[in-house]
């Protein structure tokens, strides 16, 4: 069945301004028992965090658009399989979006490419930029070069200020492993800036 974010929307605004006021935890025990408040209090709560991570992940405003509204499609249908203590909800919440995303990459056509936001949108290029500007703009790009394993473990440490350990659980690895991820990670992007700056060098 196809469904929309209007599905979700709150059916009793004055009551969501009582729900701003409880935890994750909370909210999901209500969601649970398909509390359409509860989840709109959540939806507003966490929807830019995990836009923002997501984006960094692929890079395309339209799929990020895409991978959000489904993540939280799945949270909703999911919600009585949370348990409340075992992982913080944000971890959990990040942990589907990041396994949707991994979904949807194993299904990626090459022809999709020229969907790309920067193409599309007509991305401002390094010439056009502020220096601050061209600095971000150049490390999205090699970040997303990354395999998307470093990728995620680097957005979510270094990015999203992460501990070790939430980061792990995202990526269904140990903290050993997700510290292996992140040295392997900062190499290789080193190494990409480098040698773009050689490349940009007269």
């Amino acid at each position: 069945m196809n469904r929309s974010k209007e599905d979700y929307l709150p059916s009793d605004p004055s009551l969501v301004n009582l729900l701003k006021q409880i935890t994750d935890e909370e909210l999901m025990q209500r969601v649970a028992l398909q509390d359409r408040d509860a989840f709109a209090v959540l939806l507003d709560r966490h929807v830019d965090g995990l836009h923002t991570y997501l984006y960094r992940l692929c890079h395309d405003r339209f799929e990020t658009e895409d991978l959000v509204q489904e993540t939280f499609f799945r949270i909703w249908d999911k919600a009585k399989t949370w348990k409340s203590g075992k992982v913080r909800f944000s971890t959990w919440l990040y942990r589907i979006g990041y396994h949707h995303y991994i979904d949807v990459v194993r299904r990626y056509k090459p022809e999709d490419k020229e969907r790309n936001v920067d193409n599309e949108d007509g991305a401002l290029t390094i010439e056009s930029e502020t220096n601050r500007q061209d600095h971000s703009a150049l490390l999205n790009s090699l970040i997303h070069e990354l395999p998307e394993r470093q990728r995620t473990a680097l957005v979510l440490c270094h990015i999203q200020g992460w501990s070790n350990a939430e980061a792990a659980t995202v990526l269904d690895v140990s903290t050993e492993a997700l510290e292996s991820l992140l040295a392997r990670a900062r190499r290789a992007l080193r190494k990409k800036l480098r040698s773009h700056l050689v490349e940009l060098d007269p």
